[in-house]
């Protein structure tokens, strides 16, 4: 049984954010240079030290690897839709689409552990691989298209999806690299998850919510409640066994990335909307990622 407080050290860092950030010492401004060591280094860092760590078999587990690219890709299509929505306001839509469909991969990797062992830690690392590169350009696509830039060029020369393809590009090629290189961005990246945290408390403003309660309220319900829901016929149609069916019901249940924040905040997108997003998600998970892996239990 999965304990709901797993969680809780990811929210009990963002409110240690939001209180430091009230203070005189640790101003905003202190935590503006913090977004963007974030993001153009330490989260950039962690993706490619987790994926050339992670033991990388597509062809043992390709029906899940399949679910896991369908659960996004429905989150982006849903996401999207909301666009044209009467009412909906085009730079709240931009910065809080990303809520609906990314995911955060050290909880996913904590969960598979508890679920599955070391070989759902491998199969959570599959769906990190493939799905991070597809979550981070629709996040970059969206943010880029209502800030009026070329969506292409701002994917390209993201830092998310510059570590991400990097560390494919190492892991794929079979090329070993060095020990202590690999050790060094690993212990960088290490410093991603607690930051990123710690500067979406920073500015989290939950006002920012009741700036278009409908869109936040539709976002979050994809994200807790469509997309695990999908994924259990999903995983039936796909013919998974139940333990692998049970990693892709965890994984489309997973709050959101801590670094969409990040992001939001360094392409002009509403930081305050987006952190607020982020806690209730956090809040959410607690609750609904045990009850939705009971359920994928019960359909077997």
């Amino acid at each position: 049984m999965l304990d709901p407080m797993l969680l809780l050290p990811d929210f009990a860092l963002i409110m240690t954010g939001f209180a430091l950030c009230r203070t005189r010492i640790f101003d905003r401004p202190v935590w503006e240079v913090v977004e963007r060591l974030v993001y153009w280094m330490l989260f950039p860092a962690l993706l490619f030290a987790s994926i050339v760590r992670s033991p990388i078999q597509v062809g043992d587990a390709a029906a899940l690897a399949a679910g896991g690219l369908l659960i996004c890709a429905s989150g982006i299509g849903l996401a999207t839709l909301l666009r044209w929505w009467p009412g909906v306001d085009a730079r709240m839509h931009a910065s809080g689409a990303q809520i609906a469909f990314r995911f955060n991969s050290y909880i996913a990797l904590a969960l598979a552990e508890r679920l599955a062992g070391a070989q759902g830690v491998a199969w959570i690392a599959v769906l990190i691989a493939l799905c991070v590169p597809l979550c981070n350009a629709g996040a970059v696509w969206s943010l880029a298209r209502h800030g009026g830039q070329n969506a292409f060029r701002e994917m390209a020369r993201n830092p998310l999806i510059i570590g991400t393809v990097a560390g494919l590009l190492v892991k794929l090629s079979g090329v070993p690299l060095p020990t202590w290189t690999v050790e060094s961005v690993g212990r960088i990246g290490q410093a991603a998850l607690p930051m990123g945290l710690l500067a979406v408390g920073a500015g989290l403003k939950l006002g920012g919510l009741t700036e278009a309660p409908v869109l936040a309220t539709t976002l979050l319900t994809i994200r807790h409640a469509l997309l695990p829901a999908l994924a259990l016929p999903l995983g039936i149609w796909l013919h998974l066994p139940p333990a692998q069916h049970g990693i892709l019901v965890a994984f489309a249940a997973l709050p959101t990335a801590s670094s969409a924040y990040v992001l939001a905040v360094r392409m002009g997108g509403h930081g305050a909307f987006v952190a607020g997003l982020i806690t209730v998600s956090t809040l959410l998970g607690m609750a609904s990622v045990p009850l939705w892996v009971a359920a994928s239990g019960w359909v077997h």
